[in-house]
């Protein structure tokens, strides 16, 4: 039987066991790095570097975790904070929205289309939709990693996903006439 994050989390603070730490990481680093794309638009090697990074915080601040919440949702908050300071030092783009031509029903035009959708978001909304579907945290979760009011989360959510029904209406079904 496998330890759990707990235990492994109490070997770590007790006997600086970085055996256990490695563990940890492998349990939760596809997690950890499928967020950090999705919230870079799909940017492997900078997802990447914020997942090092996140890891990196973690061990240093494992001390600071409580254990109320899920040790995934303490590593998805610490990896979107990491991004979020990732963002600070990158200079804002602005794009003006276009029209939307019509697209043919073929999955890997779909998955690039709702990429771009994602990347038009603000950083707050893409990683408030990513963690409610493609992560499945529940609402709960998502306001506690992204350390805002339970309703501030709804909100984001909803929003995330006005506008990307908006940005990918293209690729709704077509009523036969």
């Amino acid at each position: 039987m496998s330890p759990t994050d707990a235990d492994l989390v109490l070997r770590v603070l007790e006997a600086d066991d970085r055996h256990a730490f490695s563990t940890l990481v492998r349990r939760h680093q596809s997690a950890v790095r499928g967020l950090l794309r999705r919230l870079t638009c799909g940017d492997e090697a900078l997802a990447d570097d914020l997942a090092q990074e996140t890891f990196l915080r973690a061990y240093r601040g494992l001390r600071g975790y409580r254990g109320g919440a899920r040790l995934s949702t303490w590593l998805h908050r610490i990896a979107f904070n990491v991004f979020l300071s990732s963002t600070r030092r990158a200079a804002p783009t602005v794009q003006e929205e276009e029209e939307i031509p019509t697209r043919p029903r073929d999955r890997s035009l779909m998955r690039h289309d709702l990429d771009l959708a994602l990347g038009e978001l603000a950083p707050a909304e893409r990683a408030a939709i990513s963690l409610a579907y493609a992560r499945e945290h529940t609402h709960k979760e998502v306001a506690a990693i992204l350390d805002c009011p339970l309703g501030t989360a709804k909100t984001l959510i909803a929003r995330a996903k006005e506008k990307l029904r908006r940005r990918l209406r293209a690729w709704e079904p077509s009523e036969a006439t």
